[in-house]
């Protein structure tokens, strides 16, 4: 179906909650989703009682009071008492007020940091260079993206043919005086004649679409209104799209989403005559997305229900050629297993799936005649897992991962391999497909130690070129090793872990550590290059990524081994990992910090409640830490096929309740120095997830050091612009460098 497709229901239900590692402009498992400064001033008067600890650096530090409610749940005849539970509602001046006092306390700790603003310098000087994306085509038109290096958003640019000229032709810069409004859809139509964009204020995960005439430039009246989780798909002069109704205003942000609904679009028409597609009264927490392939002939329903723990889809679609007016089934029910069409051959249609193959394959299905039994293997499972697939050219482009590492194929649409693409190394890569008449694929080449580089295949000659390159402003990569290692996990899993430092490296165990992992939602932490991650390198940093279970790095059965009743086992080895970086003399507990985002938020929340003595800092970034009442919020209920669900099944309550970061604190215990952050527009995972978590953390908090909270104000579940992104990254790494006793150069 293309990567258009892939972006609607189907993709976007497994993929939400991986914002992170689809690799943000500061790289894939870098530092982790970038936000930045304060609250603003007009909120009510701060709290001044004083309750938490001090620190050795600063004896005078105190935070704001925290105040308890007597709030208890009642799950499964377990008593649970939530006294923070105000803190959820940010609509309210006391919460509003909690916030920008803590974010006084946080600031001010910052700025006492004598090198902060050189370090910002320094980051502010790795990042200023120019990052372009890989071109794609509409006739002889190619579409691009540039950011010349510190504008706030990348810049959409049109030329003719593929060494043409280019003429900027979007500037999202220009959505907002701050730059903080996102492009967050870019949609051609299949003739090239139409642009749909989406603006999300904020960084939110609320959508406006407007609709652009592509020759002229011409902004249409076009607009489309809260289309979230959704993908956008042409057909003819229209497109459909995936809508919630219209929240409640003033909770925008926080109340559940549910009942989304699938409408058409038609171009120069309001969204009151949008047409209704297709809708589920019975089932309010159900995605549901149409995309079209490539000819338009036929339009695809794919129908998931997380929710409900159900990691898979259903899959449905009309020929729109033979004039179909309702969705036949291709897979009828919706349960564990998967299903996305790459595109139609003919009259049947290319589908990846892991139905009967964790690791994934492709198969060739006749809608005629869609029996499981007449599916044709054309890409069978292998031992590896599939990374992706999409056709262009009339040929099958392949990926799988090797142990974590990217490994491409062509084949011919029957299957019959035709030749491997020769990668630079071991990394990730990532693209490799187009249309159905494309001569040459574009591809992406990255790893920690080799900036993203851009490959043009020619699928005639079976050659690889470099197509465009980057030049990072005083990095060196022979100055730095990148190695992959293995250990053993608490249960005897061999589980694997990139490292990178500069080279010479003394294994004295007194090296400041930082230790990253998500290990979730079948998401792969795979190698990818951060220009600012060099500014903790350059100053003796080793840093670590581990690949636990949970991700996708092996497939369905490593995933499907971090959810649930079993996720535990993510939290084993993402401490098993910190024991061997100890035990092999990479470095000390006194000298390791760990972070993570998103669910990798949940994970460093877990672990430095479950051994607090094994790490001096840590770094939870919009973190999942209420594992009782996330799926109450936004979109949340997506997460109980990983998480399981507290209300619904006594079992997955009791797993949920041993580890949630906010339940599992104690009182008087000595826990790291610790840095969360959140934002106002985190509308994935709401900011009462942080807030509470910090209240709690900061009353149970029995030794010297700080645990500050750090609220931005116009961003969201990641960086709504590159000045957040610095600014971030800055107090990121002067925390660290503060907390691990790295002497700044």
């Amino acid at each position: 179906m293309k990567k258009k497709y892939k972006e609607t229901t189907a993709g976007v239900a497994r993929s939400l909650f991986a914002f992170l590692l689809v690799a943000a402009v500061l790289g894939a498992a870098a530092v982790a989703p970038i936000v930045s400064r304060s609250w603003a001033q007009s909120v009510a008067p701060a709290a001044t009682s004083a309750t938490g600890a001090a620190t050795a650096k600063d004896p005078k530090l105190v935070y704001p009071e925290s105040k308890k409610v007597d709030q208890v749940d009642d799950y499964f005849g377990t008593k649970v008492a939530d006294p923070y539970r105000w803190l959820e509602d940010d609509q309210k001046p006391e919460v509003q007020a909690w916030i920008e006092a803590q974010n006084k306390v946080t600031f001010a700790y910052l700025d006492r940091i004598p090198y902060r603003e050189k370090l910002k310098a320094r980051l502010t000087e790795l990042y200023n260079y120019p990052r372009i994306s890989a071109p794609f085509r509409r006739g002889d038109t190619y579409f691009f993206t540039k950011n010349d290096g510190l504008q706030n958003q990348s810049v959409y640019y049109i030329q003719k043919g593929v060494n043409g000229t280019p003429e900027e032709f979007l500037d999202p810069n220009k959505f907002s005086a701050d730059g903080t409004s996102v492009l967050s859809a870019f949609s051609l139509s299949k003739d090239g004649k139409y642009l749909a964009y989406g603006i999300s204020t904020g960084g939110s995960d609320w959508v406006t679409l407007s609709v652009m005439e592509v020759a002229t430039r011409k902004k249409l009246t076009d607009e489309v209104k809260w289309m979230k989780a959704s993908g956008v798909s042409w057909q003819g002069d229209g497109f459909y799209y995936s809508r919630y109704p219209e929240p409640q205003k003033g909770r925008e942000l926080t109340s559940k989403n549910e009942f989304q609904t699938v409408y058409f679009h038609k171009v120069g028409t309001p969204q009151s005559a949008d047409v209704l597609v297709y809708e589920d009264k019975e089932n309010p927490q159900r995605f549901q997305g149409v995309g079209t392939t490539e000819d338009e002939r036929f339009a695809i329903l794919s129908v998931s229900e997380r929710g409900k723990g159900k990691k898979g889809n259903s899959l449905f679609y009309r020929d729109l050629k033979a004039g179909d007016t309702n969705f036949s089934p291709i897979v009828a029910n919706i349960g564990d297993d998967s299903f996305g069409v790459i595109d139609n051959v003919g009259d049947k249609f290319l589908i990846r799936t892991n139905m009967n193959a964790p690791n994934g394959r492709v198969v060739l299905v006749d809608p005629k005649n869609p029996e499981v039994k007449n599916w044709q293997d054309v890409l069978p499972e292998r031992p590896e897992p599939l990374q992706g697939a999409g056709t262009a050219g009339g040929k099958l482009f392949a990926s799988w991962r090797k142990d974590v590492a990217t490994r491409a194929y062509v084949f011919d649409l029957t299957g019959k391999l035709e030749n491997e693409i020769q990668l630079p190394g071991v990394g990730s890569a990532g693209g490799f497909g187009g249309l159905n008449d494309d001569k040459h694929v574009f591809y992406s080449f990255t790893s920690f130690n080799f900036p993203p580089t851009i490959y043009k295949y020619d699928i005639a000659t079976k050659k690889s070129t470099v197509f465009r390159t980057v030049e990072i402003p005083g990095f060196k990569p022979d100055a730095y090793e990148t190695k992959q290692v293995f250990y053993t996990s608490k249960d005897g899993t061999r589980v694997p872990m990139f490292l990178v430092y500069k080279k010479g490296l003394k294994l004295d165990g007194n090296n400041p550590t930082l230790l990253y992992g998500y290990g979730g939602f079948n998401v792969v932490t795979s190698p990818g290059f951060s220009s600012t991650r060099m500014a903790l390198l350059e100053q003796g940093v080793v840093y670590a990524s581990a690949n636990m279970r949970g991700g996708g790095e092996y497939g369905e059965k490593w995933h499907e081994a971090g959810t649930k009743l079993k996720k535990q086992n993510v939290f084993d080895d993402f401490i098993a990992a910190a024991e061997w970086l100890i035990a092999n003399k990479y470095t000390s507990s006194n000298k390791l910090a760990i972070q993570g985002a998103s669910n990798g938020g949940l994970l460093v929340g877990a672990v430095a409640n479950q051994r607090p003595e094994l790490f001096r800092a840590v770094i939870e970034q919009a973190g999942v830490m209420d594992m009782l009442r996330f799926q109450k919020f936004t979109i949340g209920w997506n997460w109980i096929a990983d998480y399981g669900s507290a209300e619904a099944n006594e079992a997955e309550f009791k797993a949920l309740y041993a580890y949630s970061p906010i339940h599992n604190i104690k009182q008087g215990a000595k826990y790291p120095a610790t840095l969360i952050t959140t934002a106002d527009h985190d509308d994935r995972v709401v900011p009462a997830h942080n807030y509470k978590y910090a209240a709690a953390l900061q009353a149970g908090q029995g030794g010297e050091y700080p645990v500050l909270i750090r609220i931005d104000t116009k961003s969201a579940h990641g960086a709504s612009n590159t000045t957040k992104a610095i600014e971030q990254t800055r107090d990121i790494y002067a925390f660290l460098f503060e907390n691990l006793g790295v002497q700044y150069k």
